[in-house]
């Protein structure tokens, strides 16, 4: 079984060698271009990673025709990697190709490793492992960009109350928003910047909100696209609307933070029952037991 396996691997690495030399021969030849004529060339690091890290990814992109999947699925994952905030063409392609390539990967490491020596059962755990890694990083992935866009969306209705009260409309509002807090919250102002080209693009305000209310799936951002919907459907005060909503976010972050440390005691029962009362009566009682069995000795010998 053992060399079944290692020869399976010998030939995947002859494939992977073969389809970089079949998909990167014109990169090659100019790489080779380039060393037999130098020529004074000045390469950052970070675009020296980036570039690795697209070689990487083309890699990975070629594995992704070895899994069967349906346009249902297909369109179920490519709203996750939206909501993760990948919204390239070859996303879907990295990420079912990364299902075929972790699983082999960490079959190798098994292999290398000899863990596999122990039980073969540990061939499969790597391979199941494998292929839902890439499901749970990308479900952590989209619960850490909706818990920054949560906690941004506050700072970003303050500047869209100062824009609009200082004379600018709502679309001009949001744009001088997505363009001042690029830097400090690059995920909702990214959201938001989508917003303006849609409606650059002709699509009606409320539409373009909504689809960002879609894009994001956080539940302040979809009551604020519905008062911001029905502001504009009965001609109330966006400034105002913004204001009381953003209040409401605050409060609510108020009542989360007083509600989790209201929940601090309950929980420090477990670790005090199971770990520190059983250190304490150690303490406590261990020199008192010990001093009980030295005297029932004594009694015993005489």
């Amino acid at each position: 079984m053992q060399y079944a396996i290692f020869t399976f691997l010998v030939v995947f690495l002859l494939i992977v060698s073969g389809g970089l030399l079949l998909f990167y021969r014109e990169q090659m030849l100019q790489r080779i271009f380039e060393a037999i004529n130098p020529r004074p060339k000045k390469k950052s690091l970070m675009s020296a990673i980036q570039q690795t890290g697209f070689s990487i990814g083309g890699v990975v992109e070629h594995f992704e025709n070895v899994l069967p999947k349906s346009q249902a699925e297909v369109s179920v994952i490519l709203q996750r990697l939206q909501r993760a905030g990948y919204r390239g063409e070859s996303a879907v392609k990295i990420f079912y190709g990364s299902k075929v390539v972790v699983p082999l990967v960490l079959c190798l490491l098994v292999l290398v490793t000899g863990l596999g020596n122990i039980n073969l059962f540990v061939y499969v755990l790597a391979l199941v492992l494998g292929f839902l890694a890439p499901d749970f990083w990308l479900g952590r992935r989209i619960s850490s960009r909706q818990s920054k866009i949560r906690r941004g969306l506050p700072d970003v209705l303050d500047l869209l109350i100062i824009c609009i009260e200082a004379g600018l409309s709502l679309d001009q509002a949001t744009l001088r928003t997505s363009v001042e807090l690029k830097g400090a919250q690059p995920e909702l102002c990214d959201e938001v910047s989508l917003v303006v080209l849609e409606q650059r693009a002709g699509r009606p305000r409320g539409e373009a909100w909504k689809h960002m209310a879609e894009r994001t799936d956080v539940d302040c951002v979809r009551n604020l696209v519905s008062m911001l919907v029905q502001a504009e459907h009965f001609g109330t005060s966006i400034a105002k609307t913004l204001r009381v909503h953003s209040d409401t976010l605050r409060t609510q972050r108020v009542q989360a933070v007083e509600e989790a440390a209201a929940k601090t005691s309950v929980k420090l029962v477990f670790p005090l029952v199971l770990f520190i009362f059983p250190s304490l009566f150690v303490v406590a009682l261990g020199p008192a037991f010990i001093s009980m069995m030295d005297s029932l000795k004594m009694i015993g010998q005489h």
